[in-house]
């Protein structure tokens, strides 16, 4: 009886969660048309799971944004401007600077990064454009977008992913709202570092 009671609770609870959280963790900063519009990238995972589509305005244009998008990743790269001491624990040796890496700035299709237990590949690279990757298993795709407009720059970053086994989904309940922390604060990180590369 009381395992029914909380299995009971357990799906009220994600049934909640569905109904009344999922959409602001997923699309936090985006717009009903960012959430809703094909994106450079999305063709690297067709049939995917979910979407996450986060974005920001930055006050500063594309060229400012996109040095530190290039360089993205575990040391000697840039970090990413999220709670490092968070990424560590999980061993991702991140390391955020505030500083341009010259040896970092032109990413090319191909290239890869270690991110946790992934490696992360280049797959499609539009300088001050886009910048997507995607997992070594194939279930993640991760796609920055910069879209400059008088001096500003409006940046998206969409994850898709493929979750296919009965673990993934429930495992992926939790991981949503805590990548919404992190990515809020990625994104901040980028915002604030790009303004400040803009204005000297």
């Amino acid at each position: 009886m009381r395992l029914l009671r909380i299995t009971i609770a357990v799906a009220a609870l994600a049934a909640a969660y569905a109904r009344l959280l999922r959409k602001p963790i997923l699309r936090w900063g985006a717009s009903e048309a960012e959430a809703a519009a094909r994106l450079p990238g999305d063709e690297l995972l067709e049939d995917a799971d979910g979407v996450a589509t986060r974005a920001i305005d930055v006050a500063a244009p594309a060229s400012a944004v996109w040095p530190w998008i290039a360089q993205i990743g575990p040391a000697p790269r840039g970090g990413a401007y999220t709670y490092d001491w968070i990424e560590n624990l999980l061993g991702l040796n991140m390391h955020s600077v505030d500083r341009v890496l010259p040896d970092f700035q032109h990413p090319e299709v191909g290239d890869t990064i270690g991110y946790g237990p992934n490696r992360m590949r280049v797959e499609r690279v539009e300088p001050e454009h886009v910048l997507a990757w995607r997992s070594e298993d194939g279930n993640w795709i991760w796609t920055f977008v910069l879209s400059g407009h008088n001096g500003t720059t409006r940046l998206i970053s969409r994850n898709r992913f493929r979750l296919p086994t009965l673990a993934a989904r429930i495992g992926m309940l939790p991981m949503e709202p805590a990548s919404l922390v992190m990515e809020r604060k990625m994104l901040r990180g980028i915002k604030e570092r790009s303004e400040r590369l803009a204005a000297g």
